[in-house]
């Protein structure tokens, strides 16, 4: 398709499939149904942050998990890291573990006492857009005491990282649209600055359209799709990430 399709052809081939992915349906199968069971901002933030660091791999695990989340912080998530004391949890995703979940509420319950998740992704002095803020973040969440081993969990752009969960997440918080599938409850980080979850669907999709030649899903992917996606919608690049996710979830599109 990539050899045949004009520019301005691609861009209404992806706005018809944006079209289609882009409802609630789509929440049926995804992890954003987790921190959909909340209306209280806050709530929001914390279960749709740690539903996101636990999307890897099968989806009706990662719900799974997400419930787990929920029951271990009693459905109350802001109340239950407000007064968190550091404990043992019966938790396992994958490498993610019960070590790795008490650095996160330890963390996040020290950032919601500096101001929030949301003023934790501000600007960063020396690093532009998307990227300076997920390392803005990074060095926020990961202040010690925080162990190595769970510095896994949280990408590294500047290591080459396509930070796709982090991506997602900013997806979930930031976008605003007539839908309602993202909650867009974020107004500090302009949509224009999201960029696409990079993963393996969206990957093979892109190089099949032609919107990406390089070989390997990291961070220099990212801006390279992302430098195409601003071309054809410069407010809301990241809407396409329906598009080439639904193409290569659902339709098999390689």
């Amino acid at each position: 398709m990539k050899n045949f399709l004009s520019q301005a052809e691609l861009k209404t081939f992806l706005d018809e499939k944006v079209a289609q992915y882009n409802h609630l349906d789509f929440i049926q199968t995804d992890p954003i149904q987790i921190p959909k069971q909340f209306t209280r901002k806050e709530d929001i933030e914390i279960s749709a942050f740690l539903i996101s660091t636990l999307a890897w791999g099968n989806r009706t695990a990662i719900i799974k998990s997400g419930q787990r989340l929920l029951e271990i912080m009693n459905f109350k998530p802001y109340e239950y890291v407000s007064n968190y004391e550091e404990q043992k949890h019966h938790f396992v995703h994958r490498t993610f573990n019960s070590d790795d979940l008490n650095a996160f509420f330890v963390s996040l319950q020290r950032i919601y006492q500096q101001g929030g998740l949301e003023a934790a992704f501000k600007p960063h002095l020396e690093i532009s857009g998307a990227q300076g803020r997920i390392v803005s973040f990074r060095d926020t969440f990961t202040q010690e005491p925080f162990p190595d081993r769970t510095q896994k969990h949280i990408a590294n752009p500047l290591k080459g990282s396509s930070a796709k969960r982090i991506n997602m997440f900013l997806r979930w918080m930031v976008r605003k649209d007539e839908f309602g599938v993202d909650f867009g409850i974020w107004n500090s980080i302009p949509m224009s600055e999201l960029h696409l979850p990079l993963d393996v669907h969206t990957g093979n999709v892109a190089r099949k359209l032609g919107i990406l030649t390089r070989t390997q899903n990291d961070w220099k992917s990212v801006a390279e799709i992302q430098e195409q996606l601003v071309q054809f919608d410069p407010n809301d690049p990241c809407k396409y990430d329906f598009a080439l996710f639904g193409l290569g979830a659902f339709e098999g599109f390689k």
